[in-house]
């Protein structure tokens, strides 16, 4: 009995600590996400985005290395890069427009990265620590192997999957996360699974586990942090039609602002830990 008392005493100890690192680091989070230093329309949309929740389930630490793929216009690396900027990394992958066929987007990626440049040129004090590093879709790669903590997309994998490059990329954040480390999926989330040449923005959830598991990744959890139930999944013109893009008749806008942004998996993958 003595010997059991002592264990629980002892388990108690250790969990006690590791709580409270979690809470700081959700405060940190919550500091980041209230900066007001953020672009005021990314702000109005943490309703839809969930940031402190999404990043406190994929457990993102301020002391971690994080790799965000294609991060677009920055919407994420505006709460990461300062809440990892101290102890921690934020790496942005951005595709590299050299590596693609002219027509093949390479004019689009140019400016993507164009962006991303001002952003991080733009305010120094928030970006100084960032790094970015330019993959090739059709090879990719991200950093050096078992480099990064967590890798982060944010829904990506419709792209990738209609180019025929979702294995290669799922395959790429394994060879880039350490053992143990965290993949944190966010994705547009179809009704069922859909056919590799779907042009919706949406994807089964079953199907984008597969992917995962099939590159080496276990699946750990799953969230609803970010569903939206008033999503039908059925537009004409698929996920576009919806906010932030707003693709459909003015006569139709306020239907969809009443449906808001779109129903969306929220997966957390583990890089099961060297035998």
């Amino acid at each position: 009995m003595l010997r059991l008392a002592c264990s629980l005493l002892l388990s108690a100890a250790v969990a006690l600590p590791l709580a409270a690192h979690a809470d700081e680091a959700t405060d940190a989070l919550r500091d980041a996400v209230a900066d007001s230093a953020r672009n005021p329309d990314n702000a109005v949309r943490d309703a839809y985005r969930h940031p402190v929740e999404t990043l406190a389930f994929f457990g993102v630490k301020p002391t971690d290395t994080v790799i965000e793929i294609t991060p677009g216009g920055g919407w994420y690396a505006e709460i990461l890069a300062p809440y990892l900027g101290g102890h921690g990394k934020y790496v942005a992958a951005a595709v590299d427009p050299h590596a693609l066929p002219e027509g093949g987007g390479r004019d689009y990626q140019a400016r993507a990265r164009q962006r991303l440049d001002a952003l991080f040129a733009g305010s120094p004090t928030r970006y100084g620590q960032a790094a970015i590093v330019a993959y090739n879709p059709a090879a990719p790669a991200f950093g050096d192997a078992a480099s990064a903590d967590v890798v982060l997309t944010f829904r990506n994998v419709h792209n990738w999957r209609s180019a025929g490059q979702a294995e290669g990329m799922f395959r790429g954040f394994f060879a880039v996360l350490k053992p143990g480390g965290v993949l944190g999926v966010v994705e547009h989330r179809a009704a069922a699974d859909v056919a590799a040449d779907d042009r919706s923005g949406y994807v089964g959830q079953a199907q984008v586990i597969a992917m995962a598991e099939a590159a080496g990744f276990r699946l750990d959890a799953s969230s609803e942090i970010n569903a939206n139930p008033k999503d039908t999944k059925d537009h004409p013109n698929g996920v576009w039609m919806l906010p932030p893009t707003n693709q459909h008749d003015a006569a139709d806008d306020a239907k969809y602002q009443a449906i808001g942004e779109s129903d969306r998996m929220t997966l957390r993958f583990i890089k099961p830990a060297a035998e």
